[in-house]
């Protein structure tokens, strides 16, 4: 009896452990955004986020090409009536390096991003942390992030290259003490005061705005545009 029972010990534990190191290593990944992995990632559908946002999230402006490329669109159903593109992962990550291989559409008015979200609508604060384009200069990046709603820590970074043109690798490293952004590898911008702390979704989107023309310039409704992204890495501490 002594026995079986050491053994069912011994058995539970392995299973337990298979499981905590299964469940750890679902949030270490690489994600190859060649085609709709719906048990991972999903389309935004059906609504708009208002203020800012003068589009509707729609799942058919989330695609995948032939050539193994996610493309996500800015398109018109009407008159003054746009749509947009955006992918989220179901679960959520904290710190680590994330990575996406992308190229960003080119127009004013626009913008294409990648970064990390959470807030009121997922029961948690709004912590976010961005790597955006704005369409009017895809010579640049915009670097940002909110701790508890409180942002306005955006760092715009020449880039030397126009971003619309070719597939660049964009990251950050987010750590308990500072997010660090880097371009192709090379580190652009390090910020240290009131970092997030609370798992965020990683996002990515395409949308036009209104009312943010200083930001933004405003946008004169050409569509269709397209952002596209090759891949997405997110590796754990």
């Amino acid at each position: 009896m002594k026995k079986k029972y050491w053994f069912t010990l011994v058995i539970t534990g392995i299973v337990s452990l298979f499981f905590s190191v299964s469940a750890f290593a679902a949030n270490v990944f690489w994600e190859p955004l060649s085609y709709y992995n719906p048990s991972t990632w999903q389309k935004a559908d059906g609504y708009s986020n208002g203020d800012m946002f003068n589009c509707t999230w729609r799942a058919n402006n989330v695609n995948f090409t032939n050539d193994g490329k996610m493309k996500l669109s800015l398109t018109s159903s009407a008159y003054n009536k746009f749509d947009g593109g955006e992918y989220r992962s179901k679960n959520t990550y904290r710190y680590g390096l994330y990575e996406v291989n992308m190229k960003p559409a080119k127009n004013t008015g626009i913008v294409s991003s990648f970064f990390t979200y959470t807030g009121p609508a997922n029961g948690t604060q709004w912590d976010e942390i961005d790597i955006e384009f704005l369409g009017k200069d895809t010579t640049k990046v915009q670097f940002n992030y909110y701790t508890n709603g409180v942002g306005g820590h955006e760092k715009v970074v020449d880039l030397g290259f126009d971003a619309s043109s070719g597939f660049h690798t964009y990251a950050f490293d987010w750590q308990p003490g500072y997010i660090k952004w880097y371009v192709d590898g090379v580190l652009k911008h390090t910020a240290t005061a009131n970092i997030p702390k609370t798992p965020g979704q990683i996002m990515m989107n395409l949308w036009n705005g209104t009312g943010v023309d200083s930001w933004l310039g405003p946008y004169n409704g050409v569509n269709p545009l397209y952002a596209e992204y090759d891949w997405v890495k997110y590796t754990s501490n």
